[in-house]
């Protein structure tokens, strides 16, 4: 995504994710210019990134120095695992593909090849809301979503899915294409980019299931050309698997999701196809005409003027942060990383208004701490770590939980020039963490 100078407009198109209600009718909603998303689950989950407030309101400030806690880890280490990137085609596959993308008459042999490889997700959550009286109280919300199958090692199936089709999960249950279900775990989540990764149990699936099953197989992005025939495979409405076709509208498009609940907005460059994405597709397969995963299904544009205008995230971009999803485990608490900073969060009223950066706002920097050390000083906005994108404390935190003392990470942060006018510059640090305890 190109960067803009700060305090300069930009005009780009807003979708959002509703709140999850089980009676709403699920309709697209006119308002004005605004432009909102549909629910992409039967009844949709909310967004997962979390606003931090106001920037001059805040209360109570979090400082990684003395106060993060981590969970101890309690897997044992296993061999990394790794997706199934697609090979060069063979030239039955390529002439099946070729024969198909020529009129998009019949797809039924990627629906047969592929089918096994998406689950259906049904994520049971506790939502807070609040009443007219000001007071909060708590409900149980089931919503459902799609996944992909996307590794397999000794022990574990791993699936990828969409952040805010697991977020808030008190119970997840994964279906596979036998009907059968058993209960999942969320192995990771970046909340930035939409993206997350459920964990299963080899030893919870029946034996027949898994000679059912299959991985599915990742292709690229990279090379898309507008125009191609594209398949939209997920589980619309929560009713199970369905399948749609449709044509790559463009790629690289920018997109701003609003999560209505706290205002947070998140911007990512999304492949845009007409292929149907329907609620409760979030999390599923967008395929060439090889059967191959080019993008995972995410959002759809919803207005009364508009048909046909579904949104993917790249595969090319998800599977580097899948992989690093499925490998990353909880470190121990005696290995505990530390940097050194308390900070507060920029919001994206806050950024909006002050014209800041989105991150996370250091306003203060222990002495002698890795941050100190590296060059990390008071009034930076981290902006990234280690190749992820910090919107907020939260995700910093979640972030640091998996990294080791001793681990080199590089810290992208936005400081304010004063050659350049007083406007921000980015700057990557490479930073040792050090331990906390």
């Amino acid at each position: 995504m190109e960067e803009n100078e700060w305090g300069k407009e930009q005009e780009q198109t807003q979708y959002r994710y509703d709140m999850p209600d089980e009676q709403k009718n699920d309709r697209p909603v006119q308002n004005g210019m605004a432009v909102k998303i549909t629910k992409c689950a039967a009844i949709a989950l909310v967004f997962g990134i979390v606003a931090g407030g106001s920037f001059q309101g805040v209360r109570y400030f979090f400082d990684w120095a003395l106060e993060e806690e981590t969970q101890e880890s309690i897997q044992p280490e296993r061999p990394a695992a790794s997706l199934n990137r697609a090979q060069t085609p063979d030239t039955e596959t390529a002439a099946q593909a070729l024969s198909v993308s020529g009129g998009l008459t019949d797809v039924s042999f990627i629906a047969d090849n592929v089918m096994p490889a998406i689950v259906a997700i049904t994520n049971m959550s506790e939502v807070t809301y609040r009443t007219w009286f000001g007071q909060e109280r708590n409900f149980e919300s089931e919503s459902a979503g799609s996944g992909i199958i996307v590794s397999q090692d000794e022990d574990y199936l791993y699936i990828a899915t969409n952040n805010h089709v697991v977020a808030d999960a008190v119970n997840l249950t994964v279906q596979f294409c036998d009907d059968s279900t058993v209960s999942a775990y969320v192995k990771g989540t970046d909340v930035s980019n939409d993206l997350a990764v459920v964990e299963i149990k080899l030893a919870d699936i029946e034996a027949d299931t898994l000679n059912h099953i299959k991985v599915a197989t990742i292709g690229s992005s990279g090379n898309l050309r507008v125009g191609e025939a594209a398949v939209a495979i997920g589980n619309a409405l929560g009713y199970g698997q369905s399948v749609t076709t449709g044509i790559i509208s463009a790629v690289d498009r920018e997109v701003s999701v609003e999560d209505e609940t706290t205002g947070a907005v998140t911007i990512n460059e999304l492949i845009q196809t007409d292929a149907a994405i329907n609620p409760g597709n979030s999390g599923g397969a967008l395929l060439n005409m090889r059967g191959e995963v080019i993008g995972i299904n995410t959002i759809k544009y919803s207005d009364t003027k508009v048909e046909g205008m579904g949104y993917a995230i790249p595969i090319d971009t998800a599977s580097l942060i899948i992989e690093k999803l499925m490998n990353r485990e909880l470190v121990s608490e005696s290995q505990t990383a530390y940097l050194g900073v308390s900070g507060v969060d920029v919001s994206d009223s806050v950024s909006n208004s002050y014209h800041m950066p989105e991150g996370v706002y250091v306003y203060r920097v222990v002495e002698g701490s890795p941050a100190d050390i590296a060059g990390i000083t008071q009034g930076d906005i981290i902006t990234e770590f280690d190749g992820s994108k910090v919107s907020s404390r939260q995700e910093l935190e979640d972030q640091m939980q998996y990294y080791k003392a001793g681990t080199q990470v590089a810290i992208i942060v936005q400081r304010i020039s004063n050659e350049n006018n007083g406007t921000y510059r980015e700057q990557e640090i490479t930073v040792t963490l050090g331990r906390k305890n």
